[in-house]
């Protein structure tokens, strides 16, 4: 039997993250033939909370203005969340055993998110072999280059068992963030001397190597370490880098980045002195941008500020009415984004017989997704590619926080 027709008894407990589903079925007439459910799978707990919140928000009001529905199709967002207070960001049990539930949650054909590479590395293999799959996963803010393109040993073929693709983003690689921050750094800052420093997660690990090969390529000293998430200070790190004028932070902020940035400002100095460059882990933060020590930080973000994405009409309207409903702007462009992985997932939807095979392969297969310039929600066309699941828009944009906000300084194309 199709998956959709079956009945849920399940849909309507609570999860085991403690979020409320959505789109409750009766166990008494079984469920609506009409009606999907599409999840979004983000850190609604600990650092990331607020950028998740006004992701989900701007899901919610985006579907709520096209009226719920796509073709033949009711649609219903569930909330998931792949973190936990204990860890205060994403947790890889814990993402793993989401991607357990949306399989076993018969009304969900696609799922949004997740926020973080190393979370999505989990699910992805999970979605990946379901039997009424793939179930498709589409996020809205992972970078690491190995989840679709060859990068480490395995990858990216260790994620896809069955052989078949079904993930997605719309944002673009490290190779090509790692390479503009460090570009930006030497070519605009002038620095000589870098510590690159990791958090040795997935992501981390993978921003900083990059970083690292372009200082190299450009005949750069640096020198490259890991910080621990759960060291108490970073004495001992910062007091052994001698002469360096440049600091990268290849990872999250969730990792105990407060206080490695007050480390770094009390021992080697402030941002004027020696610079301090972040990848988009470090993006969205409302904590780190009111930290005193966070004055004058440069970092990069994978795609276009919400300055520039407010320019033109459709997404200016939409803020406006984000505005109008939530009483504030969302807190960071990756609302926008996880909106434009709900466009992708509703014009999979609305040409597919409703199955998760089907969606998937209307992203994952044929001709792939594209959402036309005036109708997106970054306000540009955008392709996924259907072999890889990576997106056409190569956008990086340089930002310094200044005076408490995020800020854009301009576009970087990587040479």
């Amino acid at each position: 039997m199709n998956r959709r027709i079956k009945a849920v008894v399940a849909s309507c407990a609570v999860a085991a993250t403690g979020l409320a589903l959505t789109g409750c079925a009766s166990d008494e007439g079984g469920s609506d033939s009409n009606k999907l459910v599409i999840a979004v799978d983000l850190p609604f707990t600990g650092s990331s909370a607020d950028t998740s919140e006004s992701t989900y928000n701007a899901i919610s009001l985006y579907l709520e203005q096209i009226g719920g529905k796509v073709g033949d199709y009711e649609i219903e967002l569930r909330k998931y969340d792949n973190a936990t207070a204990t860890a205060g960001k994403w947790d890889a049990a814990q993402c793993k055993k989401n991607a357990g539930d949306h399989v076993a949650s018969d009304d969900e054909v696609a799922v949004i998110g997740p926020y973080n590479s190393g979370c999505a590395a989990e699910m992805i293999p999970v979605l990946n072999q379901d039997p009424d799959g793939p179930l498709l996963l589409v996020s809205d803010a992972n970078t690491a280059v190995g989840l679709t393109k060859k990068w480490d040993i395995g990858e990216p073929e260790k994620y896809y068992p069955v052989g078949t693709r079904n993930y997605a983003r719309v944002v673009t690689t490290d190779d090509f963030q790692g390479a503009a921050g460090a570009q930006f750094a030497v070519k605009e800052l002038g620095v000589t001397n870098c510590l690159v420093l990791n958090d040795t997660e997935v992501y981390g690990k993978g921003v900083s190597k990059t970083f690292a090969a372009e200082l190299d390529e450009m005949g750069i000293q640096h020198t490259d370490e890991a910080w621990d998430g759960k060291a108490t200070n970073y004495n001992a790190l910062f007091n052994q880098a001698k002469g360096v004028d440049c600091v990268y932070f290849g990872g999250v902020f969730d990792n105990n980045g407060a206080q490695l940035l007050k480390d770094k400002v009390r021992i080697l100095g402030d941002n004027d002195k020696v610079k301090v460059i972040t990848p988009d882990g470090w993006t969205g933060y409302p904590d780190l941008d009111a930290m005193p020590e966070a004055e004058g930080v440069y970092g990069t973000f994978p795609g276009l500020p919400l300055a520039d994405l407010a320019a033109t009409d459709k997404v200016g309207t939409f803020l406006d009415d984000y505005q109008a409903k939530y009483g504030e702007a969302p807190t960071s462009a990756y609302a926008l984004y996880g909106t434009l992985c709900l466009q992708i997932i509703l014009e999979a939807i609305e040409a597919s017989d409703g199955t998760r095979a089907d969606v998937n392969a209307h992203v994952l297969g044929g001709d792939g997704i594209t959402i036309p310039a005036d109708e997106s929600m970054v306000g540009k066309e955008i392709a996924i590619d259907p072999a890889t699941g990576d997106v056409n828009a190569i956008d990086m944009t340089i930002q310094i926080i200044t005076g408490g906000e995020e800020k854009a300084l301009k576009g970087w194309i990587v040479e």
